[in-house]
């Protein structure tokens, strides 16, 4: 398995999120949904200024085995969105926790992401997912 990054949190959908120093948190797809989709070919996202409810889809993404919704980790406003992604959705597939974020939330609640998975409680899911 690959290393994960320890300053993310995780979520049962596999999205990853990164408290930034703004109070800012940035989302992607992990590795592990890298990997399961194949080659991404696109990538449709919200725009800054739409609000979501943890759970809710903010987008989705499209790869060479399937179309699959993303969804949001925390409650907040989107503030940013990763428009290189719109000519490069290849930079998820290549860089997912970098180059591959996607949106960019004001949460609406500060506790909203200590509240998701830490990278060892989401190495165990993976484990036991594979079990």
């Amino acid at each position: 398995m690959n290393q994960l990054p320890q300053n993310l949190r995780y979520t049962k959908e596999h999205e990853w999120a990164r408290a930034e120093d703004d109070g800012t948190i940035v989302i992607g797809i992990t590795r592990h949904a890298v990997d399961a989709l194949g080659d991404i070919t696109m990538v449709s996202l919200p725009e800054s200024g739409d609000e979501f409810s943890e759970g809710d889809s903010f987008g989705d993404i499209d790869s060479v085995k399937a179309v699959s919704e993303l969804y949001c980790p925390v409650t907040g406003k989107v503030v940013a969105i990763n428009e290189n992604l719109e000519d490069a959705p290849e930079a998820v597939n290549d860089a997912p926790y970098d180059a591959g974020w996607m949106v960019r939330l004001k949460p609406t609640s500060p506790d909203a992401f200590s509240a998701l998975m830490s990278p060892g409680d989401y190495e165990k899911y993976l484990e036991d997912l594979t079990d």
